[in-house]
């Protein structure tokens, strides 16, 4: 098939390389503007622009779909179908009208469940057990197409968005490369169980103590790897990357009660959270052990 491709990030990047080795013609491929990203903050590619170059395909990166010339690239290779993929703009109804098969979504959640731009972190907020991939008929609404293929996977204890992301991409080129090869017959997403996955704002990773130590939890492997929970410990920014619950802790929410080889634990709304990897404004990210060694995390010292 002659696919124009959209997307930006890595999980749309191992979709598109899938696409291509199965011999899908790829003639062009949208993905965001190069963005200030890193420690550095350097101008960098999106992960589908360093692929797409890599394979010589031709690109495009528009701030808008609805600017001039947009419409008229992407009709011009006369695409059989649009595949989109975490590209994160509106593709106006206009466009989704141009290929043969329309626009086909890759979606990172069971829809409707998990409508809108952060599916995997809002799964993994809510501590769902199961979440997955749909490949999804696209239309003018916010993820509300009909549906052509899902599959669930199971959410592991211990997922972060970066290693759940990491297997939802993985099965998500699996199943784009199904939907095109034996179209099915779509079908209407269910009327109930819609729920919204909003944008992450950063002030969401702000870990706020008076919260269960197991709500907390949740929130910093959903935050990993963008943009880390956090805290402030002594007036300087302190990033929580894994920790643990810890039962029956005493103290008030934000106090060191335990401070030693195994991790800091602190007191939380309900139980408490052992702190395993940190990382102070400016540093690495450490295990509890060296991560003490060169800072100051003593008994009663109030986290927040």
């Amino acid at each position: 098939m002659n696919i124009v491709f959209a997307g930006t990030p890595e999980f749309a990047a191992i979709a598109l390389d899938a696409l291509i080795g199965v011999g899908h013609q790829v003639k062009l491929v949208l993905t965001q503007p190069d963005r200030r990203a890193g420690r550095g903050r350097r101008v960098q590619p999106s992960a589908v622009k360093r692929l797409a170059l890599r394979y010589g395909l031709s690109v495009l990166q528009p701030l808008s779909l609805r600017e001039p010339g947009v419409a008229t690239a992407v009709a011009q290779p006369e695409p059989d179908a649009m595949v989109v993929a975490a590209y994160g703009l509106l593709v106006p109804g206009a466009l989704l009208g141009v290929p043969r098969l329309g626009g086909i979504n890759i979606h990172a959640s069971l829809l409707p469940r998990w409508r809108g731009a952060a599916p995997i972190q809002r799964a993994l907020i809510a501590g769902d057990a199961t979440t997955g991939i749909t490949i999804m008929q696209m239309d003018e609404g916010l993820d509300t197409g009909a549906i052509l293929l899902q599959e669930p996977i199971r959410v592991d204890p211990a997922d972060t968005a970066r290693t759940l992301g990491e297997r939802l991409a993985t099965l998500g080129a699996r199943l784009i490369v199904e939907a095109l090869a034996t179209p099915g017959q779509p079908r209407p997403q269910a009327a109930t169980g819609i729920t919204y996955a909003a944008k992450i704002d950063k002030g969401e990773a702000r870990i706020d103590w008076s919260e269960s130590a197991a709500a907390i939890e949740r929130k910093v492997r959903a935050f990993d790897p963008e943009p880390g929970a956090f805290t402030a410990c002594a007036g300087v920014m302190l990033k929580v990357w894994r920790a643990s619950i810890e039962r029956d802790v005493r103290g008030a929410p934000g106090e060191i009660c335990e401070s030693g080889p195994r991790g800091v634990v602190v007191a939380c709304g309900a139980d408490g959270l052992r702190l395993i990897e940190m990382q102070r404004a400016g540093g690495k990210r450490l295990p509890a052990p060296a991560f003490l060694a060169g800072h100051n995390m003593a008994r009663g010292t109030r986290l927040g």
